[in-house]
C-alpha cells in the first residue's frame, strides 16, 4: 500500500498549517495574559516616579520608608528623610510605592481635578 507522494505532500502542508494554528493561540493567550499587564504595570510605576514630589511619604524596594525632602531628574534621584536629620539619596526607579501624598502633591492632584472638571461643559457644548 504505497501512497501517492503527490497525496502525500498535499495533507502535510495542510496538517503544517493546522500545526501553526494552535501555536499562535498560545502565544496569543501568553501576550494578553502575561505581556500586557506587565506593561501596564510598568507603565503605572513610571506615572508615580514622574508624579513624586516635596513631603511625599514612599517606601523603596529595600523596604525603607522616608519623606521626599528632593528630587534630582537629570541625575535620576531622590533624597530622603528616614530619621530627623539623616538624608539618603536613593536611585528614583529604586521607588515601589508612595504611601501618603505630600502638600503640593495634594494641591496638583486637586488643581488636575478641577482642571478636568472644566473641560467638560466645554467639550459637551463642542
Amino acid at each position: 500500500m504505497a501512497a501517492n507522494p503527490a497525496q502525500v505532500g498535499a495533507t502535510g502542508a495542510g496538517g503544517m498549517f493546522g500545526n501553526i494554528i494552535p501555536l499562535i493561540l498560545i502565544f496569543a493567550i501568553f501576550y494578553f495574559i502575561m505581556i500586557r499587564p506587565q506593561q501596564k504595570k510598568m507603565k503605572q510605576h513610571q506615572e508615580m516616579l514622574k508624579n513624586l514630589h516635596k513631603g511625599d511619604e514612599v517606601v523603596t524596594t529595600g523596604g525603607v520608608i522616608g519623606l521626599v525632602v528632593k528630587t534630582d531628574e537629570a541625575a535620576g534621584t531622590v533624597e530622603l528623610e528616614i530619621a530627623k536629620d539623616v538624608n539618603v539619596k536613593v536611585v528614583r526607579g529604586m521607588i515601589s510605592e508612595v504611601r501618603k501624598l505630600g502638600a503640593e502633591s495634594e494641591r496638583l492632584q486637586k488643581t488636575a481635578a478641577l482642571d478636568k472638571g472644566a473641560k467638560k461643559p466645554a467639550e459637551e457644548k463642542k
